[in-house]
Order: C-alpha cells, then sequence, then structure tokens
C-alpha cells in the first residue's frame, strides 16, 4: 500500500539518522517522522550501507520478538495477566481488534501491545532496499559488499518466513493478496540464494542460518524430503540468535519486559506442570525445557490471573532469542523423516537436555510425538504458533467459550490483513 510503503521507506532513513537506537513507528497514517536532512538518494553512498544493513538487521529482530510473543499468546504459551486491551485481545483472539493492531517497534518497558506485522513488513523492505543498494555496487566500492548481499539474503528470508507463517495472506509492496505458500516460495528463493552466497563467502554462520530457514520454509510447504537434505547438514551445536540489548527499548527483549519486569503475562496453563524423566531417575522431573515458576499470587493487573515466570529469558532484556539451530534441525529432520532416523534426532536433542531417550510405544503416532517435543524444545520461540497453524492444531477455547475473565474467544487463528494494508492498497 501507498502510505505503508512510504512508512517503511522512511524507518530505514530515521533509523540511519538515530544511530540505529530505535525505529518508526508506522501503525498511523498520520504517525511519521520524517527527518529532512538525508534525502533517499544520498542512502546510495556506500559509506552508508553498512548502517542501513545494520538498521535492516534490527528491525528483522524488532519483528522476531514481536511475533514471538504475539504467538505465543495466540497459542496458549501465555495468558494476558493485565488489565489493558491493546494486551488481551490477542489472548481472546479479537477478529476487529486484531486488524487493527498491526504492531510495532515503538515500544518501552511497559509497553503491552502486540502484533507482527509492521515490524516484519518494515524489516523486509529495509532488507530488500539495502540488498538492491549494494547490488548496484561493485567491490571496490564496498568492500564488505559481498557479506552484505549474503545477510540481506538471510535476514530476508526470515521476515517472509514469518510473515508466511503467522499471516492468513499477505501482500508486498502494494501487490495483490498472496497466499502463504506464494510467500514461502519467496523465503525459499531468498534461503536458497543466501546458501549459495555464503558458500562463495565460506561464511559458516550465515550458510548453516540459511540452511535452517530453508528446511523450516519447506516443511512449511509440505516438502519433506526437501526439508530433511538441508536438515542434515546443519553442524551440531550450531545456533545462530536474535539480539537484544538494553541500550534502547526498540532493541530489549518483550518476553523479559512483559513476564520478568511486569506481570504483564502468564505461562499458560498447558505449559506451568511439564514433568519428564531424566537420565538416571525414575520420577518424573520439571522438564528443562520449560523452565517456569509459581510466583505465589495472582497478577496485580487483573487480580484474576496466576502469576507464573518463564525463566528462559532471565537477567536482562538483553537475553537472546534462537533464530537458527542445530536443535531445530534435528527435529525438523525428525518430523520430516520418522522412523529410526527420526527417533534418533529426538534422542539427541533430548541428550543436551540430559533427558531419557524417547520411547515409542505401538500405536503411538510419531507426528504427535514429535509436535509435543517441538512444544517442549522451542518454548517462547514462536514456533508453537506455526506448528498449530501448519498442522491446523486446536486453539484454545475455554470453558463454553470464554477464558478466566468472561472474554468470549473467536475462531481466529491465522492474522487477517490489518485494516492499515487493505484501506490503503489499492490492489486490494
Amino acid at each position: 500500500m501507498r502510505m505503508y510503503f512510504a512508512c517503511a521507506r522512511r524507518s530505514a532513513v530515521a533509523l540511519l539518522m538515530s544511530g540505529l537506537t530505535a525505529t518508526t513507528a508506522c501503525d498511523s497514517l498520520l504517525n511519521v517522522n520524517n527527518p529532512n536532512s538525508v534525502t533517499e538518494a544520498s542512502l546510495d553512498d556506500p559509506s552508508l550501507l553498512p548502517a542501513l544493513e545494520a538498521a535492516a538487521i534490527q528491525t528483522l529482530q524488532c519483528g522476531v520478538v514481536n511475533f514471538a510473543v504475539t504467538g505465543g499468546m495466540l497459542s496458549g504459551e501465555y495468558l494476558a495477566s493485565n488489565g489493558f486491551v491493546d494486551n488481551h485481545i490477542w489472548e481472546w483472539r479479537g477478529v476487529t481488534e486484531i486488524k487493527a493492531a498491526p504492531g510495532s517497534c515503538n515500544f518501552n518497558r511497559t509497553s503491552t501491545f502486540m502484533g507482527f506485522y509492521t515490524p516484519l513488513q518494515q524489516a523486509r523492505f529495509q532488507l530488500e532496499d539495502a540488498y538492491r543498494r549494494a547490488e548496484a555496487l561493485t567491490d571496490a566500492d564496498l568492500p564488505t559488499r559481498a557479506k552484505i548481499l549474503t545477510e540481506m539474503r538471510a535476514y530476508a528470508g526470515y521476515a517472509y518466513l514469518l510473515l508466511g507463517e503467522g499471516m492468513c495472506e499477505m501482500t508486498i509492496d502494494r501487490g495483490p493478496k498472496m497466499t502463504r505458500a506464494e510467500v514461502f516460495a519467496v523465503a525459499e528463493e531468498r534461503f536458497s540464494d543466501a546458501i549459495t552466497k555464503a558458500t562463495a563467502l565460506n561464511d559458516s554462520i550465515l550458510l548453516n542460518m540459511s540452511r535452517v530457514g530453508l528446511a523450516r520454509t519447506r516443511l512449511d510447504l509440505g516438502n519433506l524430503a526437501g526439508a530433511a537434505t538441508i536438515a542434515r547438514l546443519v553442524p551440531t551445536a550450531f545456533v545462530k540468535n536474535a539480539e537484544y540489548s538494553e541500550l534502547v527499548f526498540a532493541r530489549e527483549n518483550r518476553f523479559y519486559n512483559l513476564n520478568i519486569r511486569n506481570d504483564y503475562l502468564s505461562v499458560g496453563d498447558d505449559y506451568r506442570a511439564m514433568t519428564v524423566l531424566l537420565n538416571g531417575q525414575t520420577t518424573p522431573q520439571p522438564d528443562p525445557r520449560v523452565p517456569v515458576r509459581d510466583v505465589g499470587r495472582n497478577a496485580a493487573g487483573d487480580g484474576a490471573t496466576r502469576y507464573w515466570q518463564q525463566l528462559k529469558f532471565t537477567g536482562s532484556a538483553a537475553a537472546p532469542i534462537a533464530l537458527a539451530s542445530w536443535v531445530e534441525a534435528q527435529l525438523i529432520l525428525a518430523e520430516a523423516v520418522g522412523g529410526q532416523e527420526g527417533l534418533d534426532a529426538v534422542n539427541r536433542v533430548r541428550a543436551t537436555k540430559n533427558i531419557q531417550p524417547l520411547v515409542v510405544n505401538p500405536g503411538d503416532d510419531w507426528t504427535t510425538l514429535v509436535l509435543e517435543e517441538r512444544k517442549r524444545q522451542l518454548f517462547s520461540e514462536g514456533q508453537r504458533y506455526a506448528d498449530m497453524l501448519r498442522k491446523n492444531l486446536p486453539f484454545q477455547m475455554g470453558v463454553n467459550g470464554v477464558n478466566r475473565k468472561g472474554q468470549r474467544f473467536s475462531t481466529l487463528t491465522c492474522v487477517p490483513l490489518p485494516d492499515v494494508e487493505t484501506r490503503n492498497n489499492p490492489n486490494l
């Protein structure tokens, strides 16, 4: 859409001029910060490309945490334990309200709003724009050109992937509606190109980050053989994190702010008492993959929700979130191939947490077992929400269709295009 496209472009300039300290809010057509000291043409200056690169990655990482925490509420990993309307609409999945809430990176430590559409769309635009500008230069103009091109492709793959996983349908740069499969196809192209470039560059981090992204995309597309082939290539213990910092609010991990620093979110019912057999134990113990604790009181914000904290992201709001990992690749492999190879993959991951090997009994459904492993191992990474959509799993509906606060659940599962898109995109 016209105004969105302009907003994404201005965000890139604003990030550059602010020293990469904040993103620009674009969830209002009249709320656009337009710095006058830099023209768009000046961004073609090769010396500015590294700053544009860093700004684009920062916006993507903002999109990653917003996707994970929003998906956590939609999937039931977290409950709204506050009294703020902009937050609890995501628990009961209010359709009209969610369409009016595309999200933003303009948050602080007490912000409660959710939504991932705007941050990921801004990231997607900035990554593609930086790629286009770098591609037009030569290596003599920009010595780091090959690295920037590779990074922009790899991170862009994740922007498309997450938008494809979470949205019911999509659009790119004022274009027509796209199906989720069409968005995944673009993500696959970006990851494949990144793999080619990273191989030529001999950059193992970008190479394996892109491999995990490609395997995940192929799993989303139902290409199990292709997913398995690429997942097998990811080396043991590999992890690439989305990184956060407490230097500025827009770079903070929102899980920490929403659930540790404040009691705005509480861990969902299904995740509060997960147990598993550890090596050498005969009695089930708390599952180390889902570290949580009962604070011992109801949340102050609503007085109705028992306050449980997650302990996966602790210490500070600078705690990283895994973007791509060998662990995820192994679970993709397990789901894709099943059989002994799949079981071995699951047990390799279990071993990293000192958990006894998985026992498969006659009549057990393999996909159900793997989805449970993913639910636990990938807790608070946004992946449970994607799995629920991918496998058409039931969403929480409470008792008689209402939650503990009397709020009625809707039938919404995937996120519809926001009003700011549908009202301003001429192709819609």
